[in-house]
């Protein structure tokens, strides 16, 4: 009887130590393996595999891409002027073994890098150029954050700057400013449209001077046009160059 009572407590006891073996990985992470302190050279997984009880012990690493929202940050730009910037960052774990040793805690120390680095960059960027160039800046941002971040194994790939809050005062200012730029382009474009008429119609004063008739011509089109309206009042010029016979005649009659 006593021996099949401490049968089965060594049957408990081996069956706890298996359950304790026993790891499964999902394909999106990686076990990192402590042994005795000491991590091993190389992560496991994914799949099924045993470590040794009470002496390996093993950390999850998630190497899936995680999307972090930067807090909105307060920017004085190098024309100082105060705006408040918020941004998205996309990074993952590409080395298990560094995310867990290197550094406490990855998720706050890349969190804090890119805080600081945007309030670093985008304090040497002017306003224009924040609100203008922002791909240039996100790739700026990309590139100082994923030096910062690689030795703790974590690679940045993107990071977009999301939106930039401005006082007030300077959103009517670059409203004034907006529609002052409109007005100087609509008075470009009339200068341009009277420049052209100009010489549309100095063309056309040639080509009259060439040929007088064309002036009859015209005016006998302007009469067709205008009687097509149905006007009860006409009122036309008459070139004095069909009076030019009579006041020949004239002339000549006072000299005779």
């Amino acid at each position: 009887m006593q021996g099949l009572i401490v049968l089965g407590v060594v049957a408990f006891l081996l069956l706890i130590l298996v359950l304790n073996a026993i790891r499964i990985v999902q394909e999106y992470e990686r076990g990192v393996i402590f042994r005795l302190g000491r991590v091993l050279a190389r992560p496991k997984g994914p799949g099924l595999f045993f470590i040794i009880p009470f002496i390996d012990r093993m950390q999850k690493m998630n190497l899936q891409t995680v999307t972090m929202n930067v807090p909105p940050q307060d920017i004085i730009t190098r024309d100082n002027v105060t705006v408040r910037v918020d941004a998205v960052i996309y990074f993952n774990v590409v080395d298990p073994i560094k995310a867990n040793v290197e550094i406490q805690n990855y998720l706050l120390g890349t969190s804090q890098i890119a805080q600081t680095t945007l309030r670093s960059i985008l304090g040497k960027a002017e306003l224009d150029e924040l609100l203008s160039k922002r791909e240039e800046l996100n790739d700026q941002l990309q590139s100082v954050i994923d030096e910062l971040t690689e030795p703790w194994g974590v690679k940045v790939t993107l990071v977009e700057i999301k939106d930039v809050d401005l006082p007030e005062t300077m959103q009517r200012a670059m409203a004034r400013q907006a529609e002052a730029e409109r007005n100087r382009r609509a008075k470009v474009i009339n200068a341009e449209g009277e420049f052209q008429a100009s010489q549309k119609l100095s063309d056309a004063a040639d080509v009259i001077a060439q040929h007088p008739i064309a002036l009859q011509l015209r005016l006998f089109q302007t009469m067709s046009e205008v009687a097509a309206e149905k006007n009860s009042t006409l009122v036309l010029p008459i070139p004095v160059e069909l009076f030019k016979p009579f006041i020949e005649a004239m002339e000549s009659t006072k000299k005779s």
